[in-house]
């Protein structure tokens, strides 16, 4: 599902930013960004400074230290406001995902089985441990009224509140799709379902928390990156504060000149210090997580979303991840005695009201077989019987024959109740069958066995190019797999996957994941069962499916709701595009500080050496013009920045080396350049305007 997206330009998002970047005014919060702080320590000095010309004392020039007084506001709203505009991106999700919490009732049980006494319980009320019992059709639409795991039962369960799909799922007692979440509905059947959140922890709560950013933590490259711009701030500090006896006591000024004015050591403390990346650093951080929201998974913190960018290593399921799945029908095998055509014709009647992938391609392979069409339905006083998650089979009653499809396990009790034996040569067909890879469906009339179709798994179209890709980011892919040796390796060459785990067990993933850990690699995996919490507890980035059991997803650090294995990929992307965003707009502030460099130092001293003149390469009006020039443009290039900062950068699939390359080419030519050209176009403006 692709949730609802928000503008930037979207005037319910901008309105509330503007008023939250006046309150995010306040010293607590200004003092959480060391360089921004900076910043409005030095708009609180030269509002001073301003209000001390004005009295007749200081500094003359009142117009010039209220128009930097004024910037150095701006600067300081610009970068809350890009901060406000991310969280309230945020915000305006949360309000949606609130729309999925219900208040609703639910048959609480004395003990936990079907059948047992029951109380009505509002949703809001269970706790983890209470035991409830939903059915088809029952109170409150059967909404499953809180998280929790199967213990009893089996039934087909509508989703598409959650997950954005139409098609419901079946989630059953003992085994890998035991997890339920509050707000989905039950279709057919009963379950029983023992919660396991408390109120206020659902899977909702945890979505809403997230993209309210309430319990975001700065990752280490985030930590090391705002430590390397404290130091870059302290630097340029210490120069001013030796720089500030020049204003105070005009040292510099004995024998040409006049003094380096306070005004001016606070701009040019501003303009060199790197306020672009620190202005936008937090909001890069929340998008990055908002864009993961976007993609319906959840992240546990923001450290996870950046591992994700880090990744070299992916560990791949087979099924649903590189082949697609739904399993198509791909031979048909009879019992000995019965001809091959005899078996198409039954399983495609079997087949005619089975709208699922499967079913459809049985029903086509017959066609293309045995030329079988046209049946008309009505004349063969056909009744469907669909599949159901407690028989397993689906197939039609014609009068008095029952022609059945379904698993091994379930036509052998079929054939059974009939009276029927289940011939070993067929059991032998089902065992070569599952050898292979593949998935065996029994055919039945009645009490007789007719055969086996076969159901292959298809590879995707366009996940070995993806693969390609994923390698070209320096990135290695393993397949892991349950099949043979042999089904494995072929799967894996088809696929273009680098290297494959055959016949893999839960120790073996673990095992895996800890010898590339040992090689200094990064690993992601994706997972929905009990087997894969070891592995997944260990990799770097965990991905667990939300129809996953609840251990898989307490031991992920990321759950997806789509349940699509899948989007491992696509996790890793996000990963590497919030990376990249950091990354070029890092390297664009650094070059912008050194463009105005020359703008400003040859300005800011030019008063107290004359022959600093000479370095006016840009051709500035007036020393006051060049300062004030590049103040504007200090704060207004945080605006022009945002929607970067929010979307990110466009993603490539490209090395580090290479992606340096286009840093330093895109971000750090455009970062030198870019300023001499803006602070040019100001200065004109400023002089065309008679403020100069």
């Amino acid at each position: 599902m692709t949730r609802k997206t928000f503008s930037l330009f979207d005037p319910k998002l901008i309105r509330p930013a503007i008023v939250e970047s006046v309150r995010k005014l306040s010293p607590r919060i200004q003092w959480r960004n060391p360089v921004m702080f900076v910043v409005y320590i030095g708009a609180i000095i030269t509002t001073a400074l301003w209000a001390q010309a004005l009295s007749g004392k200081g500094e003359a020039s009142t117009g010039f230290i209220l128009a930097i007084a004024l910037w150095l506001w701006f600067t300081v709203l610009f970068a809350n406001f890009a901060e406000a505009l991310a969280e309230g991106r945020s915000k305006a999700q949360a309000a949606s995902l609130r729309d999925l919490k219900k208040q609703t009732w639910a048959k609480k049980l004395r003990e936990p089985h079907y059948g047992a006494e029951w109380q009505l319980a509002q949703s809001s009320d269970l706790c983890k441990g209470d035991v409830v019992v939903v059915e088809a059709g029952d109170l409150a639409d059967s909404v499953i009224p809180a998280d929790g795991e199967v213990i009893e039962g089996a039934a087909s369960v509508d989703e598409s509140a959650i997950t954005g799909e139409s098609a419901p799922v079946i989630r059953e007692s003992g085994g890998d799709f035991s997890a339920v979440t509050g707000g989905t509905r039950v279709l057919s059947d009963w379950i029983v379902i023992r919660v396991t959140t408390n109120p206020g922890e659902t899977f909702v709560d945890r979505m809403i928390a997230m993209v309210e950013n309430a319990k975001r933590q700065k990752t280490p490259n985030e930590i090391a990156l705002s430590i390397l711009l404290v130091a870059l701030t302290i630097v340029f500090l210490g120069v001013t504060v030796t720089l500030l006896p020049f204003s105070l006591f005009g040292v510099a000024a004995a024998k040409s000149g006049a003094p380096v004015s306070i005004t001016v050591l606070i701009s040019l403390l501003v303009c060199l210090i790197p306020t672009t990346i620190a202005g936008l650093l937090s909001a890069v951080g929340v998008a990055g997580m908002s864009r993961m929201m976007e993609a319906n998974v959840i992240a546990t913190s923001g450290r996870a979303v950046e591992a994700a960018g880090d990744v070299d290593v992916l560990l791949l399921d087979k099924t649903g991840t590189i082949t697609l799945g739904n399993r198509h029908a791909s031979a048909f095998l009879p019992a000995p005695g019965i001809k091959e055509s005899e078996l198409a014709d039954i399983a495609q009647l079997a087949s005619l009201a089975d709208e699922t992938p499967e079913g459809r391609s049985i029903v086509v392979l017959a066609k293309q077989r045995f030329n079988l069409r046209e049946r008309d339905i009505s004349a063969l006083h056909a009744h469907f019987v669909h599949f159901s998650a407690q028989t397993r089979m689906s197939g039609v009653n014609m009068d008095d024959r029952q022609l059945r499809k379904g698993s091994g396990e379930a036509i052998l009790k079929h054939v059974q109740s009939l009276g029927g034996h289940f011939p070993e040569a067929v059991q032998t067909v089902v065992e070569e069958v599952a050898q292979r890879g593949s998935t065996p469906l029994v055919v039945a009339d009645g009490a007789k066995v007719l055969g086996v179709i076969e159901l292959k798994d298809i590879v995707k179209g366009g996940i070995k190019e993806r693969f390609a890709e994923l390698r070209r980011m320096g990135i290695k892919t393993v397949m892991v797999t349950g099949d043979n040796r042999i089904t494995a390796a072929a799967i894996a060459a088809e696929a273009g996957v680098d290297d494959f785990l055959a016949e893999a067990t839960p120790e073996q993933k673990l095992e895996l994941i800890r010898s590339y850990q040992a090689e200094g690699r990064l690993v992601a995996m994706t997972g929905d069962g009990t087997n894969d919490a070891p592995a997944l507890a260990q990799a770097d980035v965990a991905v667990a499916m939300n129809s996953g059991t609840q251990a898989a997803k307490e031991a992920g650090n990321m759950v997806d709701l789509d349940s699509n294995p899948t989007k491992l990929i696509e996790v890793v992307e996000t990963g590497k595009q919030m990376l990249m965003t950091r990354g070029s707009l890092t390297t664009f502030s650094i070059a912008n500080d050194i463009a105005k460099y020359f703008a400003i130092v040859p300005a800011a001293f030019v008063t107290t050496y004359p022959q600093l003149a000479a370095l006016n390469i840009m051709g500035l009006t007036s020393p006051n013009s060049a300062v004030l020039s590049a103040v504007i443009f200090n704060a207004l290039i945080i605006i022009f920045l945002i929607p970067l900062a929010l979307r990110g950068v466009k993603y490539r699939p490209v090395g580090a080396a290479l992606l340096l390359r286009r840093n330093l080419l895109i971000y750090g030519l455009g970062g030198v350049i870019v300023p001499f050209i803006g602070i040019k176009v100001i200065d004109m403006a400023l002089s065309a305007v008679g403020l100069t």
